[in-house]
């Protein structure tokens, strides 16, 4: 078990004990670290499903349109930004909701 230290300056430890009704900070800070990840997610699910509109089409098949050169200018600043922006946006959603997953189950553990 990895033990570490965390010093919460005291300005902001009343505020997060009034907010989340927590006395140790460890508890208090997993829902605002819950929240982040939820509007987090939020935010990637609104550009994927953005993009999925602005094309008619989702990532994979833009992939496999761009390399057979079947959509116009498929190497165009804004094709090639709106892919980068869409994969990155597929992967981050990924991470976090692993990251959610790990927040619930270490809530669920709390809780016992």
């Amino acid at each position: 078990m990895v033990s570490e230290t965390l010093v919460v300056p005291e300005a902001i430890y009343p505020y997060a004990r009034r907010i989340t009704g927590q006395s140790n900070f460890h508890l208090a800070s997993l829902p605002a670290a819950k929240n982040t990840v939820q509007s987090r997610i939020k935010e990637a699910e609104a550009l994927i499903t953005g993009l999925e509109n602005k094309y008619k089409m989702t990532f994979p098949e833009l992939e496999e349109v761009c390399r057979d050169e079947r959509i116009e200018n498929p190497y165009s600043y804004e094709v090639e930004k709106d892919d980068w922006d869409w994969e990155t946006a597929i992967e981050d959603h990924k991470s976090l909701d692993e990251i959610y997953r790990w927040i619930i189950s270490v809530e669920e553990n709390l809780s016992k």
